[in-house]
């Protein structure tokens, strides 16, 4: 059961929830830039929820099936369609075999996510699917996808293609709630950071009330953001420290940077902000040119939003467990 790449898109690779415990090495922890959607993604076919996915970036790569699939898209939506027609993100799909998936334009966000029932067979490295662009390990071949490149597909349950039958694809009546948290705000949530206290005071309120908008020297390491001029803090030597996903470091030039899933593991520059993980998701759908708002709280609220946020996949992934064996036994509606 193959999965081949008929059309190269930009930057499209394997990933899943990173690679930890290996940071004293040097090797950051990678895995999917918007996490939830990864996550969401896999729950929908049946995965374990930290099972691979292929990132998407548009414009996409298109896929040929040789094999029935169940499938979703989560994340951004690139107008995905199966053989010409038009399929849903945030639901499951079946396709049947030599089925075409392609994306015909960008409606919303940045990076979509595409998950197969049973996962990639294919090599872990340290752990981890996760493609390490980089070092040119781990995914498919430590590189990006490209055109006739074939990933095996572990089999999928012989119930499915009993629902199949010879339809060219099949919409499950279910799909993940994607508005569950509209009603907060759509600034970006952060906390102090080491270095806050040595900020002026006109640069943490600048950071607070400011727009910034991210450049187009922007990639998976980081988002560079351009803004007013920040005061830099006074010249001191720093200590190379610790860095992760969405620490926010201050740059020599009076403008920020906001470190994503491939960002280096140390850096010297301050660290005046993190931004909260449970907005990591938001962030990562975001993409050049988009305006950025970020928002001062504190710590019990960041925990309060990472608890709602992994009570709500919890939900999920027993709604669609439930759903999924209802459908089986017949209850179609």
């Amino acid at each position: 059961m193959n999965l081949r790449i008929i059309k190269a898109g930009i930057l499209d690779t394997v990933q899943d929830l990173g690679r930890y415990e290996w940071q004293q090495l040097g090797i950051n922890p990678g895995g999917a830039m918007d996490r939830w959607s990864a996550q969401v993604a896999n729950i929908l076919v049946n995965n374990k929820k930290d099972e691979a996915v292929i990132e998407l970036h548009f414009p996409a790569s298109e896929f040929i099936f040789e094999e029935p699939a169940l499938i979703t898209i989560c994340g951004a939506n690139f107008s995905p369609n199966v053989n010409g027609e038009e399929i849903p993100c945030w639901q499951p799909v079946l396709i049947n075999r030599y089925s075409i998936l392609q994306f015909y334009g960008l409606k919303k966000g940045a990076r979509a996510y595409l998950a197969v029932h049973g996962g990639f067979d294919i090599p872990a490295w340290l752990n981890s699917y996760s493609t390490n662009l980089k070092a040119g390990t781990g995914g498919y071949n430590g590189r990006a996808l490209q055109k006739e490149d074939e990933i095996v597909l572990r089999s999928l349950t012989p119930e499915f293609l009993s629902l199949l039958g010879k339809k060219e694809f099949m919409i499950l009546p279910w799909k993940a709630d994607t508005t569950w948290d509209e009603n907060e705000t759509k600034a970006i949530s952060i906390l102090e950071g080491n270095e806050w206290d040595g900020l002026p005071g006109v640069s943490k309120e600048s950071i607070q009330n400011q727009v910034f908008a991210i450049t187009h020297q922007s990639d998976r390491m980081g988002y560079q953001l351009q803004g007013d001029v920040l005061p830099v803090i006074a010249d001191e030597e720093l200590i190379s420290s610790a860095v992760n996903f969405g620490t926010i470091q201050l740059l020599p030039d009076g403008q920020l940077i906001v470190l994503m899933a491939d960002h280096q593991t140390t850096g010297g520059y301050p660290r005046v902000a993190h931004v909260i993980s449970a907005h990591h998701s938001r962030l990562a759908q975001m993409k050049t040119g988009d305006k950025i708002r970020f928002r001062l709280t504190d710590q019990p609220t960041a925990e309060e939003f990472l608890v709602k946020q992994k009570q709500h996949l919890l939900q999920l992934q027993n709604a669609c467990t439930f759903r999924l064996q209802e459908y089986m036994n017949g209850n179609r509606h």
